[in-house]
């Protein structure tokens, strides 16, 4: 076992269309209880770290890298992507084609940060396929955790919001945040989307910080991943998360015969509790787990 956890016994890769292949690896015991690993960002991959969440003695774990991200291709930061096909349906149906190439019938489904939100959406349009749900650093993906995240929370980093909200040119300043990060992004000129995913990662790294010894993550000193990254969320967020308003919530009941646990930092600054919260109280069965000295979580998403 190294030190990011078990190393895989099975990789491979999965053409899921629209000139996508997903990158999946399968960690523990080929025999456990089998576990889908929903990675967050949007647009993060997996990180070796992330095996670590799975007891190799009893699961069968499987991590994939979402459309565009980690070892998945194309990636974000290349030309090409076809973006279109970039939302929650296809990632929806991308688990699903997962779990049938794999030959699971059901599975425990695991998803941090916007892993929770898809985790959550993938549960409620497929109870059948859905042992239990555990979802941490718990998002509802709807348009007001977005702003809280891209506005809101500025007033806990003034100094810091201010220099992210100022990097948007005079000419984008009547824009939605998210859209006017998402138009540098795509600018084709590198000066232009590179400078946007520093400062975005910038303000990522700001938000997150908010418990004693956080640092930066590294891995936003790699310009591709920064890039990838940064255009992954700005898409998906300007989007909405490609959901019906408060969908997660309204939709909840479908899990009522599904365990789930909802684990949040208190000190989540990056999503408030309120998010979760009202998730469990729309969800039969369904436990919170408040960590009180917790912010966002730590380098397994």
């Amino acid at each position: 076992m190294s030190a990011g956890g078990p190393e895989p016994f099975d990789a491979g890769r999965l053409d899921v269309g629209n000139g996508h292949t997903l990158f999946y690896e399968q960690v523990g015991a080929r025999d456990g209880v089998p576990v889908v690993y929903l990675h967050g960002g949007p647009g993060s991959g997996c990180t070796l770290g992330a095996r670590a969440n799975f007891d190799p003695q009893r699961h069968r774990a499987v991590l994939f890298d979402q459309r565009a991200a980690g070892r998945s291709t194309p990636h974000a930061a290349d030309d090409g992507v076809h973006w279109e096909s970039i939302d929650m349906d296809h990632h929806v149906h991308d688990i699903e084609q997962l779990r049938e190439h794999l030959g699971v019938d059901r599975w425990i489904v695991f998803g941090l940060s916007w892993g929770s939100v898809l985790a959550i959406t993938y549960a409620e349009r497929h109870p059948e396929r859905v042992i239990a749900v555990v979802a941490g650093a718990v998002s509802t993906g709807t348009r007001a955790d977005i702003d809280w995240l891209t506005v809101h929370a500025g007033r806990f980093f003034p100094a810091e919001w201010e220099a992210f909200r100022d990097h948007v040119p005079d000419d984008y300043r009547g824009l939605r945040l998210v859209d006017a990060y998402n138009r540098l992004l795509m600018d084709p000129d590198p000066a232009v989307h590179h400078a946007a995913a520093a400062a975005w990662c910038r303000w990522e790294d700001a938000h997150v910080a908010t418990v004693p010894g956080a640092v930066p993550n590294p891995r936003y000193l790699d310009a591709g991943f920064r890039l990838g990254f940064a255009r992954q969320v700005t898409h998906c967020w300007r989007h909405d998360s490609w959901l019906e308003p408060d969908e997660i919530v309204r939709n909840a009941h479908r899990l009522a015969r599904i365990p789930g646990w909802l684990i949040h930092g208190r000190l989540d600054l990056s999503g408030p509790l309120d998010a979760p919260w009202r998730i469990n109280q729309a969800w039969p069965g369904s436990h919170l787990v408040v960590i009180d000295d917790e912010g966002h979580g730590g380098d397994t998403m």
